[in-house]
């Protein structure tokens, strides 16, 4: 049993305490945490994340770089066109998290905690 603590990433002195700070740094942008929600059950191009956030192509793509380069989000070319998908089901899980707690912090009792609130709202 004391051997499954000694490899937790989960105790106060792992060493992925710095890069999860890191990972909330990266997500501490509103459009990178739309494009997550964006992505978070489908792949999309760039110009179609655009037209979804309101927001030029070139801005999307500095902001995908970014979470590239922190695996955040993978992608792949077809012919001209990039498209992209979250790099795993962590990210997604984050920023849901987020987002229940953001309603935790504004409504007495929150939508995801109502038995007839939307599947999707409930677990998106």
């Amino acid at each position: 049993m004391d051997a499954d603590n000694a490899i937790c990433g989960r105790l106060p002195d792992s060493q992925y305490v710095e890069l999860a700070v890191e990972v909330f740094g990266m997500l501490a942008d509103a459009t990178r945490v739309r494009i997550i929600l964006a992505l978070r059950d489908q792949e999309l191009s760039v110009n179609h994340l655009a037209d979804i956030l309101d927001k030029t192509p070139a801005s999307v793509s500095q902001h995908l770089a970014k979470l590239r380069l922190a695996r955040i989000v993978s992608s792949r070319q077809e012919g001209t066109r990039v498209f992209y998908q979250l790099a795993n089901e962590h990210a997604r899980q984050l920023v849901t998290d987020a987002i229940f707690q953001a309603e935790h912090a504004l409504e007495g009792s929150p939508r995801h905690h109502h038995p007839q609130a939307e599947p999707d709202e409930a677990t998106a």
